[in-house]
């Protein structure tokens, strides 16, 4: 017998895979997610007490097929699905994604004709296993709203061909940024009882390898799964008994995966020189300035200020900013960064927590107490929570 949590994380492993599988040999997006649901529901009652197959994938394909044939059955008459059937010739995959279809799927969802929002969206829904729900709360639009999204989405990649596309350059900043958000939310969830989920940040590490693979030269493929590698690598590190947060500059740094980091900027070292640098590996070179500072006091915060300046002005996002203030505010002290603050628009629970660190830091206490409770209440994450509750009661 396997346990139910081994069940799960392989049926979370696989989802993606057998997804990519179904719609390459048959199309049928939105059936065929419905049909591998069905699979994977089938999967966990029966694992669990039957052990598993030699082959769970192919079991998961091979269940989910017929599960599709039988929902287009029911949904066509019998000569529609006749012809239908006989259209039904699996399409050969193309060679880069021999053996798991997972990264043409990312690209069939990242298909122009749709939306950013919607190519991330359906992706986090199709690639990254995301529930509706978790997509809508971090696009911070109503669940019924997303869910009108997703199927527009699945509606528009309806009937294309099946392979890595002709136009994947023109994709590549989409599925890039896709990547990107998966491994965040998988990195630092943005809400439930959990800091991490592992599995997300994982699959989008193990992705973002298959795409370097396929486009080696790229200097913002290998700069992206630089930065998950220099940041992963502090996952262990991050977290204390029953799962509180430790900040950065308190961290074990003997806990952080050297191996990692050393293949990290082994990567960033290979493709700063190619060209023109990159929003990934700018973000990549900040974090490696991080890994490689023996303690958090030998961090060269200036260096990373800089290199925030420089990101600032070829990514402006909030998010960007924010992080920042930060490094303004290590390198020149808590007033400058305050100062820098009050220019970022909107105000969340970000950046009321870094506020409450900054005023700390100032020693504004009241001040800071009062902006970590704050922030505690708007943020989503439990972990994040008590973490933000515990600095205000450090401060009482």
């Amino acid at each position: 017998m396997s346990s139910p949590r081994d069940v799960e994380d392989l049926l979370r492993d696989h989802a993606p895979q057998v997804l990519a599988a179904l719609v390459r040999r048959y199309g049928h997006f939105d059936t065929a997610e419905d049909a591998v649901q069905e699979a994977l529901l089938a999967a966990s009652t029966r694992w669990p007490a039957d052990g598993l197959p030699d082959d769970p994938k192919a079991w998961l394909i091979t269940v989910a097929s017929r599960r599709l044939t039988d929902l287009l059955r029911s949904q066509q008459a019998r000569r529609e699905r006749e012809e239908a059937v006989a259209r039904w010739t699996p399409v050969p995959a193309d060679p880069p994604a021999a053996g798991d279809d997972t990264l043409v799927l990312l690209f069939m969802c990242c298909h122009p004709s749709l939306s950013p929002a919607s190519q991330i969206a359906l992706t986090l829904r199709a690639v990254g296993g995301l529930t509706t729900a978790e997509i809508a709360r971090a696009f911070l639009v109503p669940e019924a709203t997303m869910t009108r999204r997703i199927t527009r989405a699945k509606q528009t990649v309806k009937g294309q061909s099946f392979g890595l596309p002709r136009d994947r350059a023109e994709r590549l900043g989409a599925v890039l940024h896709v990547l990107y958000l998966i491994f965040n939310e998988g990195y630092a969830t943005t809400s439930g009882p959990d800091l991490q989920r592992v599995e997300l940040a994982g699959e989008a590490i193990r992705l973002a390898r298959m795409l370097r693979r396929t486009l080696p030269g790229d200097g913002e493929v290998a700069g992206l799964l630089s930065l998950m590698l220099l940041t992963d690598a502090r996952r262990h590190a991050r977290t204390g008994p029953g799962g509180v947060l430790i900040p950065m500059d308190e961290q074990d740094r003997a806990k952080w995966d050297r191996d990692q980091i050393a293949e990290g900027v082994a990567l960033l070292e290979e493709a700063l020189p190619r060209g023109d640098t990159g929003p990934y590996q700018l973000q990549a070179a900040i974090a490696a300035l991080h890994d490689e500072a023996p303690t958090a006091g030998d961090t060269d915060w200036p260096q990373i200020r800089a290199l925030y300046d420089l990101l600032l002005r070829i990514a402006p996002t909030p998010v960007v900013a924010l992080n920042r203030v930060v490094a303004v505010a290590m390198s020149e002290g808590a007033e400058a960064g305050l100062a820098a603050l009050a220019s970022i628009e909107p105000v969340d629970h970000r950046v009321t927590g870094v506020r409450a660190h900054l005023l700390e830091m100032a020693g504004d206490l009241a001040a800071a107490r009062a902006a970590y409770l704050e922030a505690a209440e708007a943020s989503t994450s439990l972990p994040r929570q008590r973490y933000l509750q515990s600095r205000a009661a450090r401060l009482t």
